[in-house]
């Protein structure tokens, strides 16, 4: 028998709830208040949190210092950034779903192995072979590929979608395969459609890894052309002296996207829970 709250125990939950979830905004809230403020106001303590002095000035500023051949162009770097979080979530979505199917679904032998080495490779960091892969790819320096090419697989994403297909009943596919279906029909018609709410989670953590990845890019990369937000907002932060209201709103407009992307990919997991739930 399911346990029923009482009025004053879902009250104390929400209240509690409330409390931590403004607790853990209060960051968020710091940083876009002081990218509103002068320079001066930034670095105040808790009265950073005091609405005064509000303008734009700080993203102007930002958006025209990085607005030459000298320095690069900021919508650039953010071009680079969008571009190899594309490349990245839309080649490893397809690359480790894909795998994922064939250690889940399929029969073929060293399955287990297989399936045993991706879980040990999701015990190694990558600062771990960091300097291995540098030496690996060192004669492509400087260029989008390297910058996405040793991200597009993923050990922890083909763990999720392992787990995922696990779940849907094989008569799905047995009944694919007696109406003649193949194993890439069966993938691409039945079983993608099906996943839509792991494949809308495995690119919301791959984006938010490849959108702030910093470590790589400062191995690979010292060309501006080819230079990722994440990079590009460090060389901007270690300009003397430091202008803390512009490096806050070079912060916002870092974080932005990923707001936005997190809001559409969220909107449609939610759909994708719901249309599962009304066809099973």
């Amino acid at each position: 028998m399911a346990m029923t709250r009482t009025p004053v125990r879902r009250v104390l939950d929400y209240t509690v709830l409330s409390v931590l979830a403004f607790v853990f905004a209060l960051p968020a809230l710091y940083l876009f208040l002081g990218s509103l403020k002068p320079s001066d106001e930034v670095l105040n303590g808790l009265s950073g949190f005091l609405p005064t002095h509000l303008s734009f000035d700080n993203y102007a500023a930002v958006l025209d210092s990085l607005n030459s051949d000298s320095t690069g162009y900021f919508w650039q770097f953010m071009g680079v950034s969008v571009l190899l979080s594309f490349v990245v979530v839309t080649g490893g979505l397809i690359v480790n779903s894909m795998a994922a199917y064939g250690l889940t679904r399929l029969k073929w032998r060293g399955q287990k192995a297989v399936f045993t080495l991706v879980l040990l490779l999701m015990l190694i960091p990558f600062e771990s072979v960091a300097v291995p892969l540098f030496y690996m790819f060192n004669g492509q320096r400087n260029t989008l590929f390297v910058q996405a090419l040793p991200f597009v697989a993923n050990a922890f994403a083909i763990y999720q979608f392992h787990t995922f297909f696990k779940k849907i009943p094989p008569s799905i596919e047995e009944a694919a395969r007696l109406d003649g279906a193949g194993p890439w029909r069966t993938f691409f018609a039945i079983i993608v459609p099906m996943s839509r709410p792991v494949f809308a989670s495995v690119a919301i953590l791959t984006f938010l890894i490849q959108w702030g990845s910093f470590l790589w890019p400062v191995l690979m990369v010292s060309d501006p052309s080819v230079r990722p937000l994440p990079l590009e907002m460090s060389v901007f932060q270690g300009q003397q002296p430091p202008d803390w209201g512009q490096i806050l709103a070079f912060g916002v407009l870092l974080v932005l996207p990923v707001l936005i992307v997190f809001a559409f990919f969220q909107r449609w997991f939610v759909e994708g829970v719901a249309s599962s739930a009304v066809k099973g």
